[in-house]
């Protein structure tokens, strides 16, 4: 291969460049060009496979890790003064004993780095090397390869349970309808299967796909990070384009499963696949508490430099007195001194050098080694794992732990994050008729506090504002439970609470009815209509319950083998299944019992096929013409029913296809082309999938067109939210509609209304029938927006909305969504600890109000401010209005004491207004009186604006929570953001600060840790800048004595290891370990909490006073030595010992009166450092005779040891130094003792007289309705009481 010059690979490069950044590509197969020049490729210019994740290499570690670290202006700082320290005039060490710190510190950080690096090398490397099969043109077969291997325009080929090398357009499956399940657990957490196809018009189900024969050129959009959209199409060589869509990409890191083998071309590779470039790096979020030190850290560099400018001055005031030329001073080069002014000058910075540590350089790295330390014990806290689901809590983000500890406001989701987000069906209404599903209401008693108090429907608040300018309905209240099952199946959503419902007899009957009355008619029944609607609308798919992730059963992969956690798993879940099947038994003798007119036995219900006795038999000719029933020739699914276990997408959908099943509607299997349904007679239909319209945020509404396999109509199933689904009928109530359908919209809205106010999730259906030529001029429409790649989506949008019109309501449902166990208790202790708690939701109204009571959200005393309102004037002086109500409870003392709990409640159109830049300020004014705010009917954008508003506008600490996709922005948007691992997959917990199973975990998480985390490292860091002040101060302090010269009393290498090893680990030990206050208390009081919240233990009169100890303790540090070997003739260094004996003991000592909770750690360390200190200094004295030259410590320690003297001044000065600070300790926590105090005494009682004193506490504060306003009162009971 000959050279190529400079300028052409300068010019392939810039070829490359631009072919990578066009917004469109062309890809053709690169088997015609197999075993050619690189140069002749046609795909050459994108990148390969193979990954790399790590930030170094050999070459350039030390240096590429040397200036990341200084990107940390303290490094700069102290190898500033390294370098400064080398300079002749000015230095105040030994060059090379002054770069021990900073090395030290470099070291441990890059060896760190190095480690992390090498860790990403080899997970990359594993990764790269992963076996795949590759199609090659001169073996005719698939070849095992490598990953590394895979470019853009190959063929690979990927096996049942094998991980997807790259982005693949998928071409061929072994499955004969086209279809390729894929499991996207690695990408999105979801472990429901998803269906892939291939690109419709390429899949031929009789022959095997030959990968040479492949000559169309595939055109794609540039790659980008969106997981759920891609624009493509295949161009055939007649130039007829075929349109694909996100269902034809395999995406790299998703596992095949229940599919012998799938087929795809390479479109994106490396760092350019979706899930590559959906790989952030942690977003960095600095802690309130890391703000404030370093406004500390500047206040220190100010007390640093007016202490070295003293030093300066009285330097150049000394010289300026002394008469004549010092004999001290050495003359330069020429025989001239150096002027005053210029050697003050260079003693500033000798000073700089000399009092350096006055800024702690190991501050920064005890900090994260702390940190590191919280985050153990609170992953490792048993009360926050879950069992059911085996995880623990995750801490992701290791700088923030200390602001668990001063959140003000919290903003939560409702359906999965209050919620269980396991469905249950309860109620319908069909065709303006409801049938309320009485018995499900008593399948079982509620067993907790918390299920009662959601069984009841809470009181009208004695006061409200009616500001709501539509009109509402209200309804009588109803009375439900909630079924308590546990168990959980292998499918998505599937946990036998999803199918414990029992049918309305009503409905059963009207349901035997249309069916009798169908089958001499080609005409369809709205009530048959409703149900096939619920059990096909939907991407729910079918599996066996037996085998929901099916292995391979011919083709295996050459280096697999056989994994023993799927061998595990297999025999719990035949174990699951037998208990499944006793525990049926046990609720089925319970359901019996509660057995009604209005009810059907359990087998019934299970055995519709063979229970309806009204059906009676079909003649052939009435089979023939029902357009619910078929002829021998239908399909039969591949699994029966009695085996069979649904996936969905959303537990919902999941719900509803139980309810249809139930009414004897069974999915039994769905392809992309088609879904089949078996009828309650057990015939089966078969309809043909046209195109499903998916469901997004926008619509909120997803249907399916299909066709009827016995009227061969083209028919249209949609449904969706209320509010989006009524609009498609006319506003209000359809009036464009007939009497009749218009009076069954009106009856649908008013059930719906009644469903929400019981706090159930409500969905709306319809059908549409289409005309062969409209649907003709459709679907031409649908293809040509499939194969567009600009404005691709728009164009998709405009047809579905096109189509989605005019449609015929057939009815709604009601799903019941319980609460989460101990969310009542969780907020109201919240509440107690002073955070405000807002739930956002996109739910109606009605629905969020209900769960607002029933999770103590609200109050029956509340009074609440109910915002709903489309015109932005009528909401400014709505919003005025309502203000300057609040207003006078705030400013009036009277009015003040006799106040209402104030409760907001908005709806997102009118929350739109309230974020618009007018109208921000008096919506935070009046959100900031309102103890809780409910806004409902918000979307993901809205979540997160409300996010940032109350943080900037307020400057409180914010803390968002929630479990699903829609809560990202939210949740990266506040000051924390915590993730649930519910039902809704993955996303919000990989967008997570803190990932958690369930809501009460927040309580401990806060209110312990969150207080434990704040306050030990808040005492920390004070403690740090107490500790290195006074021991810096001595050396200030001598230089009023040696002329300001520079010098030290200390040797050099004792002062560098004072700081480095005998001081550090106590405070580290001290941060990880100590508790203030203990769990039971920290639960049991919730509102210890509030002082962490605002300044926190962390706050500027701390620092300083704490400065002030310093300097006081380093007075009498430096004094009492001093009178005490006043014209005696002991050398410097024999001064200089006591000095830092004492200084050491001081300091340790101080620390020991800031420890609350005194472990076997706590003693070993503490009385390990001091041993460490004497033994150091021990041998240091013994063998060190010349080390640092002209000093000579030798022996000076042990001949200290052996005066009296030097231990009569140790005792002296530790206690007179200590004596003013514990002196104030106590008094202070005698006379005004503060909660934290006081909580502290009750650790001391016995748990029964505690338990007593707790409640005692706890009704002097009136427990949960501590008022807003009330939030800086004293937060303890009157002084004497313990």
């Amino acid at each position: 291969m000959t050279g190529r010059s400079p300028l052409a690979l300068l010019r392939e490069a810039l070829r490359g460049q631009r072919s990578r950044d066009e917004d469109v590509r062309n890809l053709v197969s690169n088997l015609p060009y197999e075993g050619l020049d690189k140069r002749k490729q046609p795909n050459r210019y994108f990148p390969g496979n193979a990954i790399k994740t790590t930030k170094y290499t050999l070459l350039h570690f030390i240096p590429l890790n040397l200036f990341e670290q200084f990107h940390r202006l303290a490094n700069i700082y102290f190898v500033g003064l390294v370098i400064l320290n080398f300079v002749p005039v000015v230095n105040a060490f030994q060059p090379k004993i002054a770069l021990i710190p900073i090395c030290v510190i470099l070291s441990l950080t890059a060896l760190k780095d190095a480690w992390e690096d090498f860790r990403r090398y080899k997970s990359d490397k594993k990764l790269n090397n992963t076996p795949c099969f590759i199609y090659q043109r001169k073996e005719r077969q698939f070849v095992e390869r490598r990953w590394k291997d895979v470019q853009v325009g190959d063929f690979v080929k990927v096996v049942c349970n094998e991980i997807i090398p790259a982005d693949l357009l998928l071409l061929h499956t072994s499955d004969p309808n086209g279809v390729c399940h894929v499991e996207t657990a690695n990408l999105d957490g979801e472990t429901n299967l998803k269906q892939r196809r291939v690109v419709p018009g390429l899949f031929t189900s009789n022959s095997e796909f030959e990968p040479e024969s492949f000559n169309s050129i595939v055109v794609c959009e540039r790659p980008n990070n969106n997981l759920n959209h891609f624009k493509c199409y295949v161009e055939k060589p007649d130039k007829a384009k075929l349109g694909a869509r996100i269902e034809s990409l395999l995406l790299r890191g998703c596992t095949v499963r229940n599919t012998e083998h799938a087929v795809g071309f390479v479109v994106y590779a490396g760092h350019e696949t979706k899930s590559m470039l959906n790989i952030n790096r942690p977003r960095y979020k600095r802690s309130k508490l890391e703000r404030k030190l370093n406004r500390d850290v500047i206040f220190c560099m100010i007390l640093l430099s007016v202490m070295c400018l003293i030093g300066a001055l009285g330097h150049f005031y000394l010289l300026q007195a002394v008469p004549g030329e010092p004999p001290y001073l050495v003359p330069n080069s020429q025989g001239h001194l150096t002027s005053p002014a210029l050697t003050a000058f260079y003693m500033f910075f000798t000073m700089v050098i000399l009092l350096q540590v006055l800024i702690p350089i190991s501050l920064y790295v005890s900090i994260e080694l702390v940190k590191v330390g919280q985050i153990f014990f609170i992953t490792n806290d048993i009360d926050l794992y879950d069992e059911e689901s085996d995880s623990r809590i995750q801490c992701k983000a290791l700088n923030i732990t200390e602001d668990l500890g001063q959140i003000d406001y919290i903003f939560s989701d409702k359906t999965g994050t209050l919620t269980e987000n396991k469905m249950v069906f309860r109620r319908c209404t069909i065709m303006g008729t409801e049938y309320s599903h009485r018995e499900n209401a008593v399948l079982e008693e509620p067993d907790s506090e918390e299920q009662d108090i959601f069984t009841q429907r809470p009181q009208n608040p004695q006061t409200e504002w009616a500001t709501d300018t539509e009109d509402t309905h209200h309804h009588d209240s109803r009375h439900r439970s909630m079924a308590a099952g546990k168990a959980q199946s292998d499918a998505a959503f599937s946990s036998p609470q999803e199918t414990d419902v029992i049918p309305d007899r009503k409905l059963f009957q009207q349901i035997s009815r249309a069916e009798s009355n169908s089958r001499g008619s080609r005409k369809t029944d709205p009530y048959l209509d409703f149900f096939l609607a619920l059990a096909i609308c939907n991407t729910v798919m079918v599996s066996m319950a037996t085998a929901p992730r099916r292995r391979a059963s011919g083709y295996s992969h050459p280096s697999e083998a056989r994994n023993p956690f799927d061998t595990l798993s297999g025999l719990v879940r035949e174990i699951c299944s037998f208990r499944q099947i006793s525990t049926s038994w046990k609720h089925k003798s319970k359901r019996n019992r509660a057995f009604s007119e209005n009810s059907v036995v359990e087998d019934e219900y299970f055995n519709t096929s063979e229970k309806l006795e009204d059906f009676g038999n079909l003649s052939p000719t009435e089979a023939q013409t029902s357009p619910f029933h078929t002829g021998p020739q239908s399909v039969q699914p591949a699994v029966t029913a009695d085996k069979m276990c649904y996936e969905a997408e959303s537990p919902d959908e999941a719900a509803l296809v139980f309810a249809a099943k139930v009414y004897g509607f069974t999915l039994l299997a769905r392809t992309p082309d088609s879904v089949t349904v078996r009828l309650p007679s057990g015939d089966q239909l078969v309809f043909e999938v046209l195109d499903t319209l998916t469901f997004d945020s926008n619509r909120k509404r997803m249907s399916i067109l299909v066709r009827h396999p016995i009227t061969k109509e083209y028919v249209l199933y949609t449904k969706g939210a209320d509010h989006a689904i009524m609009e498609l009928l006319g506003a209000p109530y359809a009036e464009h509609l007939s009497g009749n359908q218009k009076n069954i919209a009106a009856a649908t809205q008013k059930h719906l209304n009644c469903y929400a106010e019981d706090g159930l999730r409500t969905l709306c259906f319809t059908k549409k029938v289409l005309s062969d030529t409209l649907y003709e001029k459709w679907s031409e429409k649908r293809k040509r927006a499939l194969a567009a790649i600009d404005n691709r989506e728009k164009l998709l949008m405009d047809t579905t909305i096109e189509l989605e019109t005019n449609l015929t309501l057939l009815g709604a449902t009601g799903i019941e969504d319980r609460l989460q166990e101990s969310v009542p208790d969780t907020i109201e202790a919240l509440r107690e600890a002073g955070i405000q708690v807002w739930v956002l939701t996109g739910d109606k109204l009605e629905t969020a109000v209900n769960i607002g009571y029933a999770c103590r959200l609200l109050e029956d005393g509340d009074l609440v401010i109910n915002m709903s309102c489309k015109n932005k004037l009528t909401f400014g002086s709505l919003l005025e209005c309502n203000l300057q109500e609040a207003r006078k409870y705030r400013d009036d003392p009277q009015a003040a004491a006799n106040a209402p709990t104030i409760s907001l409640v908005i709806d997102g159109c009118t929350l739109a207004m309230a974020l618009e830049s007018d109208l921000q300020d008096r919506f935070v004014e009046l959100a900031r009186q309102c103890r809780s705010v409910l806004c409902c009917r918000v979307t993901p954008l809205q979540k997160s604006g409300v996010v940032k508003l109350i943080r900037e506008k307020l400057k409180v600490m914010t803390l968002a929570v929630g479990d699903g996709a829609n809560d990202v922005n939210m949740i990266q948007a506040a000051d924390i953001g915590i993730g649930i691992s519910g039902q809704k997959g993955m996303q919000a917990v990989m967008a997570s600060d803190f990932a958690i199973s369930h809501f009460k975990h927040l309580k401990k998480l806060l209110l312990v840790h969150g207080h434990w985390c704040h306050t030990r490292l808040a005492k920390m860091i004070v403690y740090f800048f107490y500790k290195n002040a006074a021991n810096v101060n001595l050396l200030f302090w001598f230089q009023f004595f040696c002329g300001f010269s520079g010098t030290a009393m200390m040797d050099h290498w004792l002062m560098i290891f004072f700081n480095l090893f005998f001081t550090s680990l106590p405070p580290i030990v001290f941060g990880i370990m100590d508790k203030d206050v203990s769990t039971e208390i920290l639960m049991g009081l919730p509102e210890l909490y509030r002082t962490g919240q605002g300044a926190g233990e962390y706050n500027v009169a701390t620092f300083w006073i704490s400065m002030l100890d310093a300097f006081y303790q380093s007075l009498v540090c430096f004094f009492i030595p001093y009178f005490a070997y006043v014209d005696s003739d002991v050398d410097l260094f024999t001064f200089g010992t006591p000095l830092n004996t004492v200084s050491l003991f001081t300091i340790l000592l101080h620390l020991a009166i800031e420890i609350r909770t005194w472990t076997v750690v706590h003693w070993l360390i503490m009385v390990g450092s001091v041993a460490l200190y004497f033994i150091v200094t021990l041998v240091f004295s013994a063998i060190c005779v010349t080390c640092n030259p002209p000093s000579d410590p030798y022996w000076i320690l042990q001949n200290q040891m052996a005066d009296p003297m030097f231990y009569l001044i140790c005792i002296i000065t530790t206690v007179l130094a200590l004596l003013p600070r514990y002196m104030f300790h106590v008094l202070r926590n005698t006379l005004t003792p503060s909660p934290l105090v006081r909580a502290r005494h009750l650790d001391r009682l016995e748990p029964s007289i505690r338990e007593q004193w707790i409640k005692e506490w706890r009704s002097f504060r009136g427990g949960g309705q501590v008022k807003h306003s009330e939030r800086s009162a004293s937060l303890s009971p009157t002084p004497g009481e313990f």
